[in-house]
């Protein structure tokens, strides 16, 4: 008779497992000489007031690309579409995946191999208290949209390699059409 254990990973549990792995391929001084908003002076081409992002993603999508929260595993039913198409940024259309880099995994997020060419910009997340054990310098790379700056997901390292894991709710998808 063996002895399992169920257990259920949350997006905490897996930020937390995959960064330890994510930090042996990053140099710990360059990760910590970064700061988040640190181009300050960048500017976007597509900029609204709060209350224009507010009135045109709703409360969960402008918690998400705005100030940067993270959607409920398997909220989005953007984790498991599975047709032709493409992704864009739900703030500004710009077309952020197409859907041949897609790859479906039971982790209730969207996944990509990688992204359109100048697409996304980076940046360096801080430590994340609530994610769980974390190294003291742990930190986390996000993807923003380059066009408008919303938040859409992070880089992490997941079924044999670095994935884009991306919150739904920051996409919009365009079916091919025929």
């Amino acid at each position: 008779m063996s002895n399992t254990t169920n257990i259920s990973l949350t997006r905490r549990g897996f930020f937390a497992s995959t960064s330890a792995a994510a930090l042996t391929t990053i140099a710990a001084p360059a990760a910590a000489s970064v700061e988040a908003g640190s181009a300050s002076d960048f500017v976007y081409e597509v900029t609204r007031t709060t209350d224009e992002w507010y009135e045109l993603l709703g409360e969960q999508s402008y918690a998400i690309m705005r100030e940067g929260f993270t959607e409920a595993p398997k909220s989005s039913p953007l984790w498991e579409e599975t047709g032709k198409g493409s992704y864009h940024c739900k703030g500004c259309d710009l077309k952020l995946y197409e859907g041949t880099q897609k790859v479906v995994l039971d982790k209730g997020w969207v996944f990509f191999y990688h992204s359109e060419p100048d697409t996304l910009l980076t940046a360096i997340d801080g430590q994340v208290p609530q994610y769980g054990a974390m190294a003291e310098d742990a930190a986390l790379i996000e993807l923003h949209c380059r066009r408008c700056g919303s938040h859409a997901g992070h880089l992490v390292i997941v079924a044999g390699g670095m994935k884009h894991c991306i919150n739904g709710a920051a996409l919009d998808f365009k079916p091919e059409v025929a």
